[in-house]
């Protein structure tokens, strides 16, 4: 049997947030729905964050009460704080997803708290959430470089993951927020987080401002790692850090991952679907880096993979 990966589609939220044109609840509502007919099993489905700050992730109630909950997929959602904690459980998501910066700055720019009140809040939020039966996924954003405060320095991001996991997260991911990390160093720090935790507890985020996203990937599947974030049609960028450009395109990482050998279960052609709606939605090109190769091979009925 094929080793299974696990991709997470953070399009409708992570995708979503930073876009000048802002989707109505519906349209939200049909670009998850057409991820998972794709077979995505995971998918980040919006944020329980001001919509003052942050408009386009308004209504995500409405997002997930608009979205089949027997699927087996599982709907996560971006909290900042408790108060989103308590939002997002009443309206019924599976997993919540707590930031924690690895610089002072950027942690005050995200979330207006020092990393130690983050932290606080994360283990108040964790010892709910296990009674509430609610799955935990830290985040450490800037985990190889800082926009503010230049490079992370990797003990800082060991230690925040023991004290993530040590509060009860169920997974760590690893975020590379402003796309500045290379493959060498994905290396090094995967390799380290797995060798003292595990690989099987962590997960990473790459953005594609290099064009270093993919290779970053791979690194850190070198490492051990098998759970991935990535953004349908590579859409994408954080408003509190700047620079940030998209996320490594979903069409792509599936094509990569499937010619390796690996099994994600998402049909190809059925997520470069979902991505040419979300283009639409959005009047903008998307599609990942191969795009036009995949569509000459549809016309000529060639393998995708």
């Amino acid at each position: 049997m094929r080793e299974k990966i696990l991709l997470n589609d953070v399009g409708p939220r992570d995708g979503l947030q930073n876009q000048p044109r802002v989707l109505t609840v519906e349209q939200r509502v049909q670009l998850i729905r057409a991820l998972i007919a794709a077979g995505v099993r995971s998918v980040e489905a919006g944020a329980f964050v001001s919509p003052k700050a942050v408009p386009a992730m308004a209504n995500t109630d409405q997002v997930l009460a608009g979205l089949p909950r027997d699927s087996g997929v599982d709907c996560q959602v971006l909290i900042p704080n408790l108060k989103g904690y308590q939002l997002a459980c009443n309206a019924g998501a599976d997993t919540v997803v707590l930031v924690v910066c690895a610089s002072e700055t950027m942690n005050q720019r995200n979330v207006r708290m020092s990393i130690e009140t983050s932290l606080q809040q994360a283990g108040e939020i964790c010892r709910v959430a296990q009674k509430d039966g609610i799955r935990v996924v830290g985040c450490i954003a800037v985990a190889w470089q800082c926009p503010f405060e230049g490079k992370t320095d990797p003990g800082k991001v060991l230690d925040l993951a023991g004290q993530l996991f040590d509060l009860g997260a169920a997974d760590v991911n690893i975020a590379d927020t402003i796309g500045a990390a290379n493959p060498q160093s994905v290396n090094r720090l995967m390799g380290a987080l797995a060798r003292e935790y595990g690989a099987a507890r962590l997960a990473c985020h790459f953005h594609d401002t290099r064009a270093l996203a993919l290779a970053n990937l791979y690194a850190a599947l070198e490492s051990g790692v098998r759970k991935f974030d990535s953004a349908v049609g590579g859409i994408g960028g954080c408003p509190f850090a700047p620079g940030a450009t998209g996320n490594a395109a979903s069409e792509d990482v599936v094509m990569l991952l499937e010619q390796m050998g690996f099994d994600t279960g998402i049909d190809l052609e059925a997520l470069m679907d979902a991505g040419t709606l979300v283009g639409g939605m959005l009047h903008t090109v998307t599609g990942g880096r191969a795009d036009t190769w995949r569509r000459l091979q549809l016309e000529k009925s060639a393998p995708l993979i």
